[in-house]
């Protein structure tokens, strides 16, 4: 049963005869002094807390899941870095009181990535260019460059977007990271490019798209799949496609879109992108593309939203048809 609540529950309900308050997140971001958006990223990335959701989606926090923000703030404030509070949190019994952290004191399997992660963010919330340069330096000793985008500049980036746009960093700092991890991306695509590549993929953000940074982690992916990336970069029109694929003619075009455009605009600019294309194999992905997967669909394009990795087959599939096909196109207009 819900029932009217004051300023700082929004609702109760009872469990077993006794009342359980639920709260909303800006309330909890009041009564802890944690933002929304770093509430939002401790939930995505480390699992602290897991709130219960409405029916519209909307986070409910319980009691106990504020008492757990609350232990993560003094952890972090204390010096320890998110990841490691998380983790220790988690490790504890529901009932047991929480170990203070010692001096130094680490968890040994702490994720590297995740770690560096959280620095990049810090450094940029400090608005410390040299610490933040430093730091994306780093990375690049972790791993494979489509290990550091997705699990280091990638959730670093959304993070940085959460907090601008909560108002927790200014723009400035958030168009500081941008400009030092968007060059790290550039440096890393450009070398992660096979040098035999036989497959070329041309990647454009939509006309109305500005966010072009998670469209370099996309050429990442398909250079370790054997493509070479044609980057083509923020609004792209429909027509610079269709010369790009009369001249080039990649194996397969791959569009951005962050945001859908209005249903007319969205619709007008899928039909024009598939004719763009001219026959060749295309794709639409990005948090923007799901709402119009039944227009790219209906026009034999693929749609992947933000699951790349798993659309792999259907892309390899596609392609090699697309391959088999180009000799008789070809010698049909001779």
């Amino acid at each position: 049963m819900n029932v009217a609540c004051g300023q700082y529950k929004v609702c109760t309900k009872f469990d077993k005869g006794f009342p359980l308050s639920l709260y909303r997140i800006r309330t909890v971001s009041e009564l802890t002094g944690v933002s929304s958006a770093t509430l939002r990223a401790w939930e995505r990335r480390y699992g602290v807390p897991a709130p219960s959701r409405t029916p519209s989606a909307y986070r409910l926090y319980s009691d106990e899941d504020v008492a757990l923000i609350v232990k993560m703030r003094d952890l972090v404030k204390s010096g320890m870095a998110p990841a490691e509070s998380a983790r220790l949190l988690l490790s504890e019994p529901a009932s047991a009181p929480l170990a203070a952290p010692t001096p130094g004191g680490v968890v040994a399997d702490i994720d590297p990535f995740m770690a560096a992660s959280d620095r990049i963010v810090e450094a940029t919330r400090r608005f410390d260019p040299d610490a933040l340069e430093e730091e994306v330096s780093k990375t690049l000793t972790l791993g494979t460059a489509v290990a550091i985008f997705e699990r280091t500049i990638g959730p670093a980036l959304r993070e940085i977007g959460d907090l601008w746009h909560a108002g927790s960093i200014t723009v400035a700092q958030e168009h500081l990271a941008s400009n030092v991890l968007g060059g790290t991306l550039i440096h890393l695509l450009r070398l992660a490019q096979p040098a035999d590549a036989t497959r070329r993929i041309a990647l454009a953000c939509f006309a109305d798209e500005d966010h072009v940074l998670g469209l370099y982690g996309v050429g990442l992916r398909f250079a370790s799949w054997g493509f070479r990336t044609l980057m083509l970069g923020a609004r792209t029109p429909p027509p610079a496609i269709a010369r790009v694929v009369d001249s080039l003619q990649p194996d397969i075009v791959g569009l951005s879109v962050t945001i859908p455009p209005p249903a007319p605009r969205a619709r007008e600019l899928v039909d024009a992108y598939a004719d763009a294309c001219r026959g060749a194999a295309w794709l639409i992905g990005g948090d923007g593309a799901e709402p119009m997967r039944g227009w790219i669909e209906d026009r034999g394009g693929i749609c992947v939203g933000r699951d790349l990795a798993g659309a792999r087959q259907t892309i390899e599939r596609v392609v090699a048809a697309q391959k088999r096909r180009r000799p008789q196109r070809a010698s049909g207009k001779d």
